[in-house]
């Protein structure tokens, strides 16, 4: 890591920290290291802490509610174990 790319980290998550955290949860690759990032950046662990927990709250509930509404969809019920082939398809 080079000294230029530590301070662009540092003011980026001084900027848009706390969304990038919120926002990595529905990014499969950023998810895993948005953490160490915010670390290096020395995001405070208070404010990581709770914004990564907001984040938390709403990716399980967006995942649980849509999961609701999508499973009480006529066809879906009717081909189930199509619709969850062509999820793992995709």
């Amino acid at each position: 890591i080079r000294r230029d790319h530590f301070r662009d980290a540092q003011e980026f998550y001084a900027k848009h920290g706390t969304k990038m955290v919120i926002l990595a949860r529905f990014i499969p690759i950023v998810r895993s290291f948005a953490p160490f990032v915010a670390g290096v950046a020395e995001m405070p662990y208070m404010t990581f802490l709770w914004v990564n927990a907001i984040g938390g709250i709403v990716w399980v509930s967006l995942f649980l509610w849509g999961g609701y509404f999508f499973g009480n969809i006529a066809f879906v019920k009717e081909h189930f174990s199509l619709v969850v082939a062509a999820i793992v398809v995709v």
